[in-house]
């Protein structure tokens, strides 16, 4: 397939569930490939990930659920509650990390820049998390990204023996297709786009 092909393929899947055709150690291997050719800064390989399954993908959005608990009001946590549920329908989940260790022995490095490596540090996260995304949906399985970092964040790193000095950024929580995208709709090019020459 060609690669622009496999962007447009790939879309926020909200629907998700655990009838995926895919091995898990496929899965695995895809995002471990997919995050070790991601580009990186000084090709600095920043980017960290915990990867669960089963009943350790559950419990990750039961932590995130009642860390939310003490936050959401109680009227509005159904809401809540079933989003999370939602979530938690899948099949995995890839938590992405930043080493932060890695971005300061940068900075003392190359001073210079000093400023630059947490940018580009969270550059390399974005394009190794687009990257297994991407990848996951080639292989027909369905994902969105969700950002419940930095509240979870300490109870995580101490539940799945996380290093102190990664720094969760984002989570891809992925399953089988149980329902399609909705309609994706772009601003027009004008807008966005400038050519010269």
């Amino acid at each position: 397939m060609a690669f622009l092909e496999q962007i447009k393929q790939r879309r926020t899947i909200y629907a998700i569930g655990k009838n995926v055709n895919v091995d898990k150690s496929e899965i695995e291997s895809t995002i471990k490939e997919a995050v070790r050719q991601s580009p990186s800064s000084f090709n600095s390989q920043t980017s960290r990930v915990v990867i669960l399954f089963a009943e350790a993908h559950e419990q990750f959005w039961g932590i995130v659920r009642e860390t939310l608990r003490k936050i959401v009001p109680a009227e509005a946590f159904e809401g809540t509650n079933a989003k999370i549920n939602s979530f938690a329908a899948g099949y995995g989940t890839a938590l992405f990390y930043e080493d932060q260790a890695v971005v300061k022995g940068l900075q003392e490095q190359f001073a210079l820049y000093a400023d630059n490596f947490p940018i580009w540090s969270e550059h390399s996260s974005a394009i190794a998390q687009f990257a297994t995304w991407t990848a996951l949906a080639e292989k027909g399985i369905g994902a969105s990204l969700q950002h419940y970092n930095p509240i979870v964040d300490e109870e995580v790193a101490q539940t799945y023996g996380v290093p102190d000095n990664w720094k969760l950024r984002a989570q891809l929580v992925f399953g089988s297709i149980e329902a399609p995208a909705g309609d994706k709709t772009f601003m027009d090019d004008s807008e966005r786009f400038k050519t010269f020459g």
